[in-house]
């Protein structure tokens, strides 16, 4: 009598949950195992090129990977893990009913959430982007501003709609900076009862410089560049409140604002800490397996591996970059475990690094060569598109770009995405 396939769980749908379930039903035969994808959405969301959502340059669904049709799993499941039993070995999902999965081995890539902190104001008058559903308000959103101040007679109210706040100085919140601002300059010429000088842009971040992972170098270049194109950005300063239609800063400022974009920082989803296992810094604790305990691995930005080539044995950062490699790692894993392949430890360095500052500005360091400007921006639109993980978003996003190499986007408010939906925490 056959013996029945393993069942394979995968949670979570983010790079690292996407390249382990496609790598494992690649490898794993049929009769051998059965592998199931448990994800809140149908899709990947490519969130390194989110800021270009947020600026009109790319529709979001090019940038949405479907699972269905990618993966070759054996079943994907679309809802919200609520509990996982390690003892039984089930796990409990709610996706119009609530199913109890069992599982012989189980990956657990939940990814990450904005982080927040405590500040007054923070979860109703700030708004996210790390989804595909943010990145489309964000783009209403600043439009409707332009559109608004342009129709409002009172100074004030159409400098508070005009000035716009980004906090957060790494790889998101420098590119959605960069890239808002050259979207709403640009479209200054569509509201001829609005100045150059009634709009305002601000990026703060509390650390003394921007962009540190890429180095000091390429850091002041970035710095150098969003100054000259007007950009107001102060280190060292943090929000200390915010209510409606007002912002204050650490440093003293009262800013009449009605934008906040909040980019500073992720951290793991809720569920990590439910679980009850070890964590550090709110990542599960894993070891150089990526094995969290018997029969489970962990993976992307909700698992703290140790980097054995930071000085202070630091985890590695939570990148998309490394999310995608250990998503790879635990699939072999798991595959050895199941009698494929041998097992193997995650062990890498970043293969480069890259910020699109907007128009032929970026800079990159690809293999540790610092690049800027035009030959930075190539650097960049060639890893992503070598790093989308689906053909045919490949060509819809080469598409579009170029595309807007000869022709202005389409500044459009679709309205399809309520403000609950991009605010940190609907309230």
């Amino acid at each position: 009598m056959s013996q029945a396939p393993a069942q394979v769980v995968v949670v979570g749908s983010g790079f690292a949950g996407f390249f382990a379930a496609r790598k494992l039903a690649r490898i794993l035969p049929r009769e051998l195992a059965e592998v199931t994808m448990v994800s809140a959405t149908d899709h990947l969301g490519y969130s390194p090129l989110l800021p270009e959502v947020a600026a009109g340059r790319l529709d979001p669904q090019r940038i949405a990977v479907p699972l269905h049709g990618s993966l070759g799993c054996s079943r994907i499941l679309q809802g919200r893990v609520e509990d996982i039993d390690f003892e039984s070995r089930k796990v409990r999902v709610a996706c119009g009913e609530e199913l109890s999965l069992p599982y012989d081995r189980l990956v657990l890539a939940t990814g990450s959430v904005t982080r927040e902190v405590a500040t007054p104001g923070l979860s109703k008058f700030a708004f996210g982007l790390k989804t595909l559903a943010e990145g489309q308000f964000i783009h209403d959103h600043v439009l409707q501003q332009l559109q608004l101040a342009d129709a409002t007679t009172d100074p004030k109210v159409r400098r508070a709609r005009l000035t716009f706040l980004v906090v957060g100085a790494g790889y998101t919140g420098m590119e959605t900076a960069a890239q808002l601002q050259r979207m709403t300059q640009k479209q200054l010429s569509s509201f001829p009862r609005l100045s150059a000088s009634d709009l305002r842009w601000l990026l703060v971040d509390l650390r003394p410089n921007v962009l540190p992972e890429l180095g000091p170098r390429l850091g002041r270049y970035a710095l150098r560049l969003l100054r000259r194109r007007g950009m107001d950005i102060r280190l060292g300063t943090s929000v200390t409140a915010m209510r409606p239609g007002e912002v204050k800063l650490s440093d003293g400022t009262v800013l009449p604002c009605r934008t906040v974009l909040w980019t500073a920082g992720v951290t793991p989803p809720p569920v990590v800490a439910q679980l009850g296992l070890p964590v550090r810094r709110g990542r599960l604790v894993v070891d150089e397996y990526l094995k969290l305990r018997d029969h489970v691995w962990a993976a992307g930005d909700s698992a703290a591996a140790i980097d054995p080539y930071d000085r202070d044995e630091m985890d590695y950062p939570p990148t998309a970059q490394h999310a995608q490699r250990q998503g790879m790692v635990i699939a072999r894993n798991v595959a050895a475990s199941l009698g494929v392949g041998t097992p193997t430890t995650y062990r890498h360095r970043d293969l480069g690094l890259v910020a699109d500052l907007g128009g032929t500005r970026a800079v990159a360091r690809p293999l540790g060569l610092p690049l800027t400007g035009l030959p930075a921006k190539v650097v960049t639109k060639g890893y992503h598109l070598g790093a989308i993980p689906y053909w045919a978003n490949k060509l819809r996003v080469a598409a579009d770009w170029l595309v807007n190499l000869v022709s202005r986007p389409t500044a459009t408010q679709l309205g399809l995405v309520q403000e609950s939906a991009a605010q940190l925490r609907s309230e």
